[in-house]
């Protein structure tokens, strides 16, 4: 079992700059994938980005060139640095962690993106 605690969100202004983080504990972090979703008011959630235990990381195509996803796994973190944020990047992020089929998540973080 794996614990994951989301942090770093907030109100930021369109063209700003945030760092979300991801902590995990209870279990090996560095076996885990790991990934970011979200999810806007009165929209399913969506996959953000995600990072393999390898680190090979995929992004939906919405935030290519904007997001970075990264993990230290001598920290027992994931990161999404979010660039150029727009109003529609606004949402409750989430943190994933999957391993052998099941998939934990967080409690999630509030992303909100306006002037």
């Amino acid at each position: 079992q794996v614990q994951l605690v989301e942090s770093g969100g907030g109100l930021v202004q369109p063209g700003g700059s945030l760092r979300l983080s991801c902590a995990a504990s209870g279990s090996i972090f560095s076996a885990y994938s790991m990934g970011w979703y979200r999810q806007a008011p009165g929209k399913q959630r969506e996959l953000v980005a995600g990072i393999s235990r390898r680190g090979s990381t995929n992004y939906a195509d919405s935030v290519k060139g904007r997001f970075t996803i990264s993990r230290d796994n001598a920290q027992n973190t994931v990161y999404l640095q979010m660039n150029s944020l727009k109003p529609e990047d606004t949402a409750v992020y989430y943190c994933t962690a999957g391993y052998s089929g099941q998939t934990h998540w967080g409690q999630g973080t509030q992303v909100t993106v306006s002037s």
